[in-house]
């Protein structure tokens, strides 16, 4: 681009913390960043720009960030002389030029709409006087364009994120998600459709439908839900594999769970976050449904899809959560018999309702609970991998274990992380991106290992 000529030549890295929307804006980050010229690095030493795309929804995030980003100002300088740091996402939108306070060094903040500010803002940010301190911030939303507008640059060849709708109109007392990313806007059909048709045509064989509230995909746009709709015409692109999140259980449908059981590409997998067993503390969390409507609704499910896989997330510990609320959400677990589960102990967040509770329970009594509650995930999650000891599992291959880069790694239809040997004839680069039948010999609470049986595909 002619007006970023600054920026031709420079080196960046992008670090990304939190969810997968936040990894789905670095893509767009990098594309963005690309298509300025810029040549992506893989290590902080050689960046010319350093960005952070930030998560603000707990507090471990939020002090990881400014220890990681602080560490940049002691990296080596890049061989330009010079290093800019940029800092994105859902704390850039909280904090804005607060942010300094945290992250001294920081040149540039930019918000979770205001992605396509940042090539102005680094050049800037390159053309500044090395003794001017102050930091150059776009938190603005900017209405002429969507964040989806820009090119991408995507970290597989294989998987593509591909966000459906952003911002949040649900408001739970504890969750900072729409004060930092603004109220539901869906994206039409259309453009979403032909989204998934190009990356189809590209090589893509999975895509994850992203939004904080899948199921209320459309409301904005077509007067109600469609997320339905769009699960049928996301399966007639051809796409192989179909995932998404995240997924509200106040709007789970029978219409959406009929399309996930009809579409084949659809994967037998389902996040579908509980947060708490007690109708009292959901009441007090703003979640919009009970106990009984949340088991009422996992049993729809696994009556529609038998072998669907259901994992969670649990918040511990939220202001005022009694030890029988406690119990109430063990019992709910046991009930559901979760695949899987992200357990958390609450975390206070700035801005939201649940920070001004009042809550007198010890931390220890809190951790007691957790521990508690993972030692029963961590058993369920065995017993359920335990099922699929001695069949085959279709795995679509990643590439080489970070543990050990002689064995591969994989996810199954059930997003069951998958480990196993190479296969004769075929080297671990050739392999990524295939999809492989595994016979599973194997089984741990969090992965399955097992061996290949006939040829890739």
């Amino acid at each position: 681009m002619q007006q970023y000529r600054e920026l031709v030549g420079k080196t960046y890295q992008v670090t990304t913390f939190g969810c997968q929307m936040n990894f789905a804006d670095s893509e767009r980050v990098s594309g963005l960043l690309d298509s300025c010229g810029c040549i992506q690095v893989d290590s902080i030493d050689q960046a010319d720009i350093a960005v952070y795309m930030t998560c603000s929804v707990r507090e471990g995030a939020d002090t990881r960030l400014y220890g990681v980003a602080s560490g940049a100002v002691s990296a080596p300088t890049p061989p330009s002389g010079r290093r800019v740091i940029a800092v994105g996402g859902c704390v850039a939108q909280r904090e804005g030029a607060e942010l300094k306070k945290h992250i001294h060094a920081v040149d540039v903040v930019f918000g979770t709409a205001a992605l396509a500010s940042l090539p102005t803002l680094l050049c800037e940010a390159f053309d500044k006087d090395d003794n001017d301190k102050h930091v150059l911030v776009d938190t603005e939303e900017d209405p002429s364009y969507s964040p989806t507008d820009l090119p991408s640059h995507r970290a597989s060849r294989f998987h593509a994120w591909v966000p459906i709708m952003s911002g949040c109109d649900n408001f739970c007392t504890y969750c900072i998600v729409p004060y930092v990313r603004g109220r539901e806007r869906s994206r039409t059909m259309e453009s979403i459709i032909t989204e998934c048709e190009f990356l189809v045509a590209d090589g893509v064989r999975e895509i994850t439908l992203l939004g904080q509230n899948v199921n209320s995909y459309g409301k904005n746009i077509y007067g109600k839900p469609c997320f339905a709709q769009l699960l049928r015409e996301v399966g007639k692109t051809g796409v192989e594999r179909i995932r998404f999140t995240s997924s509200n259980p106040k709007d789970l449908s029978d219409e959406v769970i009929a399309a996930m059981a009809e579409t084949p590409a659809v994967m037998p997998h389902l996040h579908l976050a509980v947060q708490s067993g007690s109708t009292r503390i959901l009441k007090a969390m703003n979640r919009k449904y009970t106990r009984e409507q949340y088991l009422a609704l996992a049993r729809r499910l696994r009556t529609a899809m038998p072998d669907l896989a259901l994992s969670t997330d649990i918040i511990v510990g939220f202001p005022g959560e009694t030890a029988g609320d406690f119990e109430q959400t063990l019992s709910l677990v046991k009930e559901v018999g979760f695949d899987s589960a992200f357990t958390f102990i609450y975390s206070r967040r700035p801005e939201t309702p649940a920070a001004k509770l009042k809550d007198n329970t010890p931390h220890s009594v809190i951790q007691e609970r957790f521990n508690r509650l993972a030692k029963l995930v961590t058993d369920l999650s065995h017993a359920s991998n335990e099922k699929d000891f001695g069949k085959l599992s279709e795995v679509l291959v990643e590439g080489p274990s970070k543990k050990n880069p002689k064995v591969l790694v994989g996810h199954s239809q059930k997003n069951q992380t998958v480990l196993f040997d190479g296969v004769a004839g075929w080297s671990s680069a050739d392999l990524i991106g295939k999809i492989v039948d595994v016979r599973v010999n194997e089984v741990k609470s969090w992965y399955l290992k097992g061996s290949v049986e006939g040829e890739p595909r």
